[in-house]
């Protein structure tokens, strides 16, 4: 139950960190989608918009790594903070599927953290098929120096921002992400 509960608001972070900036484009995104006056498509190029706010958000959250002397990429801080919300023992399995990517490139950054000294890897005693993450004393001290980055960031990616155009912003996302997932291949009329 802790865990679900810790996967959860994990994942919800997870949400903040990857699409912070697109709160930016909320309001314009709405009137695109909800504006029965437009001529254009309601769609045309929204995935630029995107993309462009994506790269935006990443760019910054790297310059304020650098101006802190925080050496750290986007794919290892999210696997840093996963783990750190995971507690100790997080399984390495859980991580990969709580950032969504693959197992190749989950481990591929964990081995990368763990050679900067600041995670451990090891098995579970009950599972040897399985590897157990736990964050040392530097990537604790890391995190208590990045965090208060982090929650700057998120908070003025949220200025002039309501919490109902927030709400929406987050139902277009998940809702574009189930039609894209339940999309089955181009059929012409």
């Amino acid at each position: 139950m802790v865990l679900n509960r810790l996967l959860n608001d994990g994942l919800k972070l997870q949400k903040i960190f990857h699409f912070v900036a697109l709160t930016t484009i909320l309001t314009n995104f709405y009137v695109l989608l909800f504006d029965e006056r437009l001529i254009i498509d309601r769609t045309e190029g929204f995935g630029v918009y995107i993309d462009r706010t994506l790269k935006k958000v990443q760019s910054t959250f790297l310059q304020v790594f650098a101006e802190n002397d925080i050496d750290l990429t986007i794919e290892q801080w999210v696997i840093l903070q996963r783990v750190h919300l995971e507690g100790n023992d997080a399984p390495q399995a859980d991580i990969a599927k709580s950032n969504f990517r693959n197992r190749a490139t989950t481990s591929r950054v964990i081995s990368g953290l763990c050679k900067k000294g600041l995670l451990k890897k090891s098995r579970f005693r009950d599972d040897q098929k399985r590897y157990k993450l736990v964050m040392t004393k530097d990537g604790q001290e890391l995190m208590e120096k990045v965090m208060p980055l982090i929650k700057d960031l998120r908070r003025v990616s949220t200025i002039n921002i309501s919490q109902k155009e927030f709400d929406i912003f987050y139902q277009v996302l998940d809702q574009l992400y189930d039609n894209f997932d339940k999309y089955e291949g181009y059929k012409p009329s």
